[in-house]
C-alpha cells in the first residue's frame, strides 16, 4: 500500500483503520510526538461513515493541513457521532496525525 499523498487521504485511511480495527496503521500514521505508547480499540463500536467537513491546505505540495470531519458511529449505547478537527503534518516526506479538537 501506497502512503496517502493528501492530509484527506490519510484521514480517510485512518477512519478506515478504526473501522477495520488496525491499530497498526493508526500508530503508524500518528506524530511520534502525540503517539500513545499503545492502542485499546474498542471492538464493540462500529464505525460507519466518514464525513469530510472542511480542509484547509494538506495538499501533496504542503508541509501541515486540517481535516475537520465527522465519523458517525454505533456502540452498545446507541448511534453516536465524532465531529473533530484535526492537525495533520509532513514526518520525513509522509502525512501524520497530530492532534485534533473535538467539536460539538
Amino acid at each position: 500500500m501506497s502512503w496517502p499523498a493528501t492530509a484527506e487521504a490519510l484521514m480517510r485511511s485512518r477512519f478506515e483503520a478504526f473501522a477495520r480495527g488496525d491499530a497498526a496503521h493508526l500508530l503508524a500514521s500518528w506524530h511520534p510526538s502525540t503517539r500513545p505508547a499503545e492502542l485499546d480499540l474498542e471492538p464493540e463500536v462500529e464505525w460507519r461513515r466518514l464525513q469530510i467537513a472542511d480542509t484547509v491546505a494538506g495538499g501533496p505540495d504542503d508541509d501541515e493541513g486540517v481535516v475537520e470531519f465527522r465519523a458517525s458511529y454505533r456502540s452498545p449505547g446507541g448511534a453516536g457521532l465524532l465531529h473533530e478537527r484535526s492537525r495533520f503534518t509532513r514526518v520525513d516526506g509522509r502525512w501524520v496525525y497530530l492532534d485534533g479538537v473535538i467539536l460539538d
